[in-house]
């Protein structure tokens, strides 16, 4: 694993760790708001490069954050138009 996929998957940890608070739901979507928000398409493409390995570290709500965002964007981190 390179140094990008150890990066992402260490900023997505702490972006859903720092939301834990507010439970799984809100966690989920606090972290997946952000991510959309403020990662750029190669941030995002890389992360969701690494969502089929289920044991590349991502933490639950990190993951799940992921898929979420990933059914909502095409492979390169675009949002879906509609």
């Amino acid at each position: 694993m390179n140094e990008t996929a150890h990066s992402v998957i260490r900023m997505a940890n702490q972006i859903a760790r720092n939301f834990e608070i507010l439970g799984k739901e809100a966690a989920v979507a606090a972290t997946q708001d952000h991510i959309a928000s403020f990662w750029d398409r190669r941030m995002k493409a890389a992360a969701f490069g690494l969502l089929p390995s289920a044991d590349v570290g991502f933490s639950p709500l990190a993951r799940e954050a992921l898929e979420r965002l990933a059914g909502e964007t095409d492979g390169a981190g675009h949002q879906d138009a509609g």
